[in-house]
């Protein structure tokens, strides 16, 4: 204990020219330099126009994208709006308030309950009471909305409200929302959808009587502690057999639509044509084919079909967007090997690229009324920059509407006039303007003077080549009083997961700055696997998750110590959820390299992850078994070195990576005679939420500051 002791004093005494820096105090020292902006994602286009609607306190206001106004009340509620939406015709509104205590109960990462106004166009409100996933339907009818795993419709005309399903059951049957690992890993929860016309509304059902049940402890401050039980499919167990629907408004009749043979499948995405045609995908259980079939006066027929041997990336709502009746757009990246467009036609298929080259077009903007100019974001710059371009349908005339150096994250108006959009750079504070769809700013949304200094750190970027020979890509954030004659200690902070990217040029960051303003250097690499370089680079870790990622976090650590004004003897490694399973991995097969590693949420071994992230990666266990038990942490407690310490953080409440991972890391540890640090919070979720966000932040800067 004494040696110990004085260990840690040594090391804080190399340190003794900075006054330590709280994260709270790195936190108010950011904001105090970046100017205040309208942000962008928070106007939301009106519908067949080409202004937008904004949020003031209790009042939704609407203005001009191209010129400032004071713009015209929309309509104003009794307290603060938490969210809000039009119907379709603008003649009436759905809005959340804050009235006395928060509204929401969250049920898990996305999904919530809430309470729910309507405001309509006689003046009256409506409330509706502890209902999830509502919203108008196209012809302003009715509002679908879902409770107590049921659907129901509430006509707006007649006020009459009535279910259209009624076997809903907790842990066993859902309608109309998702199941937990639909929510989680397609990140969606209305699992239903109206027609155009607003007569039918097609819905998934969750039959998860089958599925696993996985049982959480809740403390609460209670006497007595409660078990939480959900229905969790971990690798290789039983998912939701999942089974579409539709019911008929005008007749109150529904009939279940085929989807195959095949049972153990996903249906990640239920809509219908601007045709009026039902469609739905269609994804295997390995995940390595992928479908879109169409329903059309009851006959199916697949117009998209996409497979690789490995895996075809999750599809999404913006895989496949629809121009018109008969031609679609989809983003794929099999063909080339990077994400890019295609024009295909439903009775035809592909028609031709509209994209093409070695980089990746990451997000369709929009599509022009005229159904022939295409806006998208893309990485045609370089892998770490955003930058918006239009290509017409054809693959000609490709143009860089905003071309700036950095990241661009752009919000359209309704009619593609306009773009409301933020911009960025690694040592450029934010700013956001109006711009129209050719690229010339029409107006500032700074509340203040853009900020004509730099921020008061500097992050750099730079590549090295392993000595498996592939060049990686990585940045150092060093102190504001860096003096390469001097020696640093060097915090290496990771994610690492598959078709991620933690090397990009925009400004951002998290805790690990507060140790920049604390004399140390924060490093970060994006290893194999990680996204963005294309599809080779991503995919060489299938089958073998966590293999090739960990090499290359150790090279880099090799490449760092070999730096003269680095400490190879204080190089730390710190990762939360799939970077927490890295930085385990790291500190137990680096053989002593990292004087100190932070797990956050980690996995512990992908047996106890759930079905759809890790065999689309990983394969199945029964098929994988090497895959899954040679890269898990727990087979290598006792190679911790004596010379490494290890702080452990987990959430008692964390429904996605459970806390089991970091008992079963503990017991591992325990066994093999090691001695570990563990930080432990009481019924906070994968997020340290709702209590501790500030708190574990702050225990893993004391961590670094004690310990490296």
């Amino acid at each position: 204990m004494r040696r110990l002791f004085l260990t840690i004093a040594l090391a804080a005494l190399t340190l003794s020219a900075h006054a330590q820096v709280s994260y709270l105090e790195m936190l108010k020292a950011r904001s105090e330099g970046a100017p205040a902006y309208i942000a962008p994602a928070s106007l939301t286009p009106a519908a067949g126009t080409n202004k937008y609607m904004k949020l003031v306190d209790n009042t939704v206001v609407l203005y001009d994208y191209a010129k400032e106004s004071k713009g015209e009340v929309v309509f104003t509620a009794k307290h603060n709006i938490l969210s809000y939406s039009k119907s379709p015709d603008g003649t009436m509104a759905l809005y959340e308030m804050v009235e006395g205590e928060w509204p929401r109960q969250e049920i898990y990462r996305h999904s919530y309950t809430s309470d729910y106004y309507v405001a309509c166009a006689d003046g009256s409100t409506i409330k509706i009471d502890d209902v999830r996933d509502i919203s108008f339907s196209p012809d302003n009818s009715h509002l679908a909305m879902a409770f107590n795993n049921d659907i129901f419709l509430y006509n707006l005309a007649t006020n009459e409200i009535y279910n259209i399903t009624d076997d809903g059951k907790w842990n066993h049957i859902i309608n109309g929302t998702t199941d937990w690992v639909y929510e989680e890993e397609y990140g969606f929860t209305k699992a239903y959808a109206f027609s155009p016309d607003g007569k039918e509304i097609a819905y998934l059902k969750f039959d998860e009587s089958e599925v696993p049940e996985f049982e959480m402890m809740r403390f609460d401050n209670t006497l007595y502690n409660k078990a939480y039980r959900f229905k969790y499919p971990k690798a290789g167990d039983k998912n939701s057999v999942v089974t579409l629907h539709v019911y008929n408004i005008e007749n109150k009749t529904t009939r279940q639509i085929n989807t195959g043979d095949e049972t153990d499948q996903y249906i990640p995405r239920i809509d219908y044509t601007p045709a009026g045609n039902l469609f739905f995908y269609r994804v295997n259980r390995l995940q390595n084919k992928f479908e879109v079939i169409m329903v059309e006066n009851g006959v199916q027929k697949v117009i998209y079909s996409e497979s690789d041997d490995r895996y075809v990336e999750r599809p999404n709502v913006a895989t496949i967007t629809f121009i018109d009746a008969e031609r679609f757009i989809v983003r794929e990246e099999t063909t080339a090997g990077w994400f890019h467009l295609y024009l295909h036609s439903v009775d035809n298929g592909r028609l031709h690229a509209i994209t093409q080259g070695e980089w990746e077009v990451t997000e369709i903007v929009g599509i022009a009324p005229n159904k022939k100019t295409i806006y998208y974001m893309s990485t045609e710059v370089a892998p770490e920059e955003r930058n918006l371009y239009s290509i017409d349908i054809n693959g000609k005339n490709k143009k860089c509407l905003l071309a700036d150096k950095g990241y661009w994250r752009v919000y359209p108006s309704a009619d593609m006039s306009y773009f409301a959009a933020e911009h960025s750079a690694t040592n450029c504070y934010p700013s956001a303007a109006v711009y129209n769809n050719k690229g010339k700013q029409l107006r500032s949304l700074m509340l203040e003077p853009k900020a004509t200094t730099e921020p008061d750190y500097q992050r750099n970027y730079y590549t090295f080549t392993t000595e498996r020979g592939d060049e990686l890509t990585y940045y150092f954030i060093y102190p504001a009083d860096y003096d390469p004659a001097k020696r640093y200690p060097v915090l290496m902070t990771q994610y690492s997961g598959p078709g991620s990217q933690e090397i990009d040029n925009r400004w951002g960051g998290d805790w690990e700055e507060t140790l920049a303003r604390n004399g140390y250097i924060v490093a970060s690499c994006d290893a194999r696997g990680t996204g963005y370089r294309g599809e080779e680079f991503k995919k060489v870790t299938y089958a073998n998750l966590g293999h090739c990622e960990v090499e290359d976090q150790i090279s880099f650590a090799k490449h760092l110590a070999k730096q003269e004004f680095i400490d190879a003897e204080r190089i730390g490694i710190y990762g939360w959820s799939f970077g927490g399973f890295m930085a385990l991995n790291c500190a137990l097969k680096g053989d002593g390299i990292f004087k100190m590693a932070i797990a956050v949420a980690p996995v512990t071994s992908w047996r106890y992850y759930d079905t759809i992230y890790t065999e689309i990666y990983n394969g199945i266990p029964e098929q994988n078994p090497e895959g899954y038990d040679n890269n898990s942490p727990i087979n290598y407690a006792e190679r911790l070195s004596d010379n490494t310490r290890l702080l452990i953080i987990h959430g008692t409440a964390d429904d996605n990576v459970h806390f089991q991972n970091a008992m079963e890391m503990c017991r591992a540890l325990n066994r093999a005679g090691k001695q570990y640090d563990m930080m432990v919070y009481p019924d906070q979720n994968h997020s340290m939420r709702p209590h501790d966000t500030v708190n574990v932040r702050q225990k893993m800067v004391d961590y670094c500051l004690e310990n490296l």
